[in-house]
């Protein structure tokens, strides 16, 4: 019997290149794959908040991230790549960061609205996205901040996504919670629905959108 913990590091080792491949390669297969998502994010949003007044609001603020990721991926001509994957890559380690810490060290739990999160977590997932961040800008070609900011903006800005991803996942666990459910879906073994894993992400992304195109 494969554990949870398996099936989680086994579905991201499939998942996490598979999209770094559409996010890369761009073009149509990047809004093909960002269209997919959009509906199956739709879908646990229906299932999850039905009959619920929050219902209609929920699916707008999905089109406006949803077309932010558009606009942030396609908007900035040979820098919206660097964008995007920042943003994604602090969103992955922040979450990555958190789950580790709050395992291992677990603490006084940051909110009762998420039992699982903590106060080592939430310190733990700005540590991993710093420490990663900091390792692509030194040692890759991936994170080419020179050009645009200073890495004390980089730094600044990193904090501020950081912390929006986190302030996400506690706002889709609070309407979890209020619908009496665990996870939004199962579509992915380990992780449970996509609303699960890109909750931080969905509302990362418009901010940073709106940052990025007022520095542009």
């Amino acid at each position: 019997m494969i554990s949870e913990l398996n099936k989680r590091i086994l579905s991201s080792l499939i998942i996490i290149p598979l999209s770094l491949f559409f996010i890369i390669k761009g073009s149509y297969i990047f809004n093909l794959f960002l269209i997919i998502c959009f509906f199956i994010t739709c879908y646990e949003w229906f299932k999850m908040s039905q009959n619920k007044k929050y219902h209609l609001f929920g699916y707008l603020f999905l089109l406006l991230s949803f077309y932010s990721a558009f606009s942030l991926r396609n908007k900035f001509y040979d820098e919206s790549l660097i964008y995007f994957l920042f943003v994604i890559i602090v969103c992955v380690s922040t979450d990555i960061g958190g789950y580790i810490f709050g395992k291992i060290f677990k603490g006084p739990r940051l909110t009762k609205i998420s039992p699982q999160k903590t106060y080592s977590g939430m310190f733990g997932g700005y540590l991993l996205s710093i420490i990663i961040i900091l390792f692509l800008i030194n040692y890759t070609y991936l994170i080419n901040y020179k050009n645009s900011f200073s890495i004390i903006n980089i730094l600044l800005l990193l904090m501020l996504v950081s912390t929006i991803s986190q302030i996400g996942d506690i706002v889709i666990s609070f309407f979890k919670r209020s619908s009496k459910l665990k996870d939004t879906g199962n579509i992915i073994p380990g992780h449970g629905g996509l609303l699960d894993r890109i909750d931080g992400i969905i509302f990362a992304i418009p901010f940073s959108y709106l940052i990025f195109l007022s520095i542009y």
